[in-house]
């Protein structure tokens, strides 16, 4: 499920993408790279060095840009060629581990649980299950609904380190969200905006000093699609404005947003009555829950066309984080 963790028998740390996945393999982007890799992947690190186990792990400077996965998947197909898949639905190579290769993984809900049994705990899992205890309490949320993610899932934070939280299920989120808001109110949480996406999404801020997030996953009976079942086609990158009709699945990661009112914002991006998109879907996580219904917003992507593989219906969506262009992005108006 997206927002599962794995580490592979090579040392590599990926974060499961989505919840369409191939029989024998699962979608995902690299987190952490082994130290003794680094001369392989052609970018820029992080100065910081993280510790899974007693294996030295680096991470990339910027994680999301289309240069970077461009490095990624040709290092991929150089040296661990098994990690590159030719998509047929999507007629492209995308990155993806052979669950041949996966060693451990990390469900952040299984994470949580685990956090609460050791006797001996430091002061980051202390106030990470603390946190945790306050967002049930305030939102009666149970805690199987709630999870850990990050590094202290995966038991290799520092000090340093922030607390990153999982809420399970739509409703949930909705929830959570009203209820960080209400807890700002009293003081007893700060929301942190390094930006205009994260004064948007106000999924970032401090408890007692500490920087937490919180992001959702979808519930097994939320997922509503399978791999498989659509084929996607890109058709001509566009730009132009319309306003959020449905934000209901806005928040996971793909975000996907229904929209309407479509207005080109140049001449290229002017379309046919019929090639007008029903929906935005962002791979980028950095735009999820950026609008909500009745919002406009300025989006950069691919026009594609998605179509149901069984009987051959067809409908047209714009799809930012293809990994082709650093422009793609959605904006609030």
């Amino acid at each position: 499920m997206d927002g599962d963790t794995f580490a592979t028998r090579e040392g590599f740390i990926f974060n499961v993408f989505g919840y369409e996945h191939p029989p024998d393999r699962v979608f995902a982007f690299l987190k952490y790279i082994p130290a003794g890799l680094k001369s392989l992947f052609h970018i820029e690190f992080l100065e910081r060095t993280w510790r899974y186990g007693k294996l030295p792990l680096l991470r990339a400077e910027k994680l999301y840009t289309a240069r970077n996965y461009h490095t990624f998947v040709e290092t991929f197909k150089k040296e661990y060629p098994s990690y590159v898949y030719c998509c047929p639905f999507r007629q492209k190579e995308v990155i993806s581990a052979p669950l041949s290769t996966v060693k451990r993984v990390y469900v952040p809900r299984e994470c949580l649980q685990l956090l609460t049994t050791p006797k001996r705990k430091d002061a980051l899992q202390k106030m990470t299950l603390e946190f945790v205890s306050l967002l049930s309490n305030e939102t009666g949320i149970p805690l199987s609904d709630l999870g850990v993610h990050g590094s202290v899932a995966l038991n290799m934070h520092t000090e340093k380190s922030d607390i990153d939280i999982v809420v399970y299920g739509a409703n949930n989120f909705r929830r959570l969200e009203a209820a960080v808001d209400r807890l700002v109110k009293k003081g007893e949480l700060s929301y942190l905006f390094n930006n205009r996406l994260d004064a948007a999404r106000r999924f970032k801020g401090r408890y007692r000093g500490k920087v937490f997030m919180y992001n959702a996953i979808r519930k097994p009976e939320e997922v509503n699609s399978r791999y498989g079942e659509f084929s996607y086609t890109p058709i001509a990158p566009v730009k132009f404005h319309c306003m959020v009709e449905d934000d209901g699945e806005a928040m996971f990661r793909p975000a996907t947003y229904g929209i309407q009112n479509y207005e080109p914002a140049d001449s290229s991006s002017r379309l046919p009555d019929d090639k007008i998109p029903k929906f935005v879907v962002s791979m980028i996580g950095c735009y999820r829950n950026v609008a909500r219904k009745g919002d406009e917003i300025r989006v950069s992507g691919m026009l594609e066309r998605v179509r149901k593989v069984k009987t051959g219906e067809a409908f047209y969506q714009v799809v930012v984080g293809t990994g082709t262009s650093e422009e793609e992005h959605i904006w609030l108006l």
